[in-house]
């Protein structure tokens, strides 16, 4: 009996990587869109990161009929009115890149102390069933700051600049493991995995 299949609706292989290794004690065989050549592109057009991840999950989980986890995550920085926000994977316009959205936040940071770049990471994350209908939906956040100067090379995004004050690194620098467990996306996906094994043991899973 071949395992149960979950679809991670991202081709990032990194951000696929790290959810990859969030759901591993459960069992089920996972693959991003990047293993669906007929996936289709979905428009992230919503205002908010619950409107994207609904239709990432739902539409996605209509077209390829398999189970999808749908996330959209971002940056909000308060001296920024909560900006990137939605928009971060794109906040330097066309032809978007990690590099390029680093060097216009710190550009529009300028001036701004260290103690007033309080930033927090949001992760909205939603589990469609192979008939698109929301299985459930959960929310995580991490707090932290942005950095004048980027630390480490680990992570992808924002992640060098993105300081856990408490622990005094940033997530470019913390071990994944560390990551995993103080990121967003960690905290969303831990209020995930159990409604996961419940649906499993409930033979809800088809």
């Amino acid at each position: 009996m071949p395992a149960p299949l979950l679809v991670l609706g991202t081709r990032n292989r990194k951000k696929g990587l790290e959810l990859l290794e969030l759901l591993a004690p459960l069992g089920l065989a996972v693959q991003t869109l990047a293993d669906f050549p007929n996936s289709i592109e979905i428009d992230e057009d919503r205002d908010t990161f619950a409107g994207n991840a609904t239709k990432k999950a739902v539409d996605q989980a209509l077209h390829l009929k398999q189970w999808v986890l749908g996330e959209d995550s971002g940056l909000s920085v308060d001296a920024l009115k909560g900006a990137p926000g939605v928009y971060s994977a794109r906040f330097s316009g066309e032809g978007a890149t990690d590099e390029k959205n680093n060097q216009k936040l710190i550009a529009e940071l300028a001036g701004v102390p260290l103690d007033k770049r309080t930033a927090h990471y949001t992760c909205y994350a939603v589990l469609a069933d192979a008939t698109g209908k929301v299985r459930f939906e959960c929310q995580g956040e991490c707090h932290g700051r942005i950095l004048l100067e980027p630390d480490g090379e680990g992570g992808f995004g924002y992640d060098p600049y993105f300081e856990i004050v408490e622990y005094h690194m940033t997530f470019g620098r913390l071990a994944p493991a560390v990551k995993r467990a103080l990121s967003h996306r960690g905290r969303a996906l831990r209020q995930l995995v159990p409604e996961i094994s419940r649906l499993l043991a409930a033979g809800e899973w088809r």
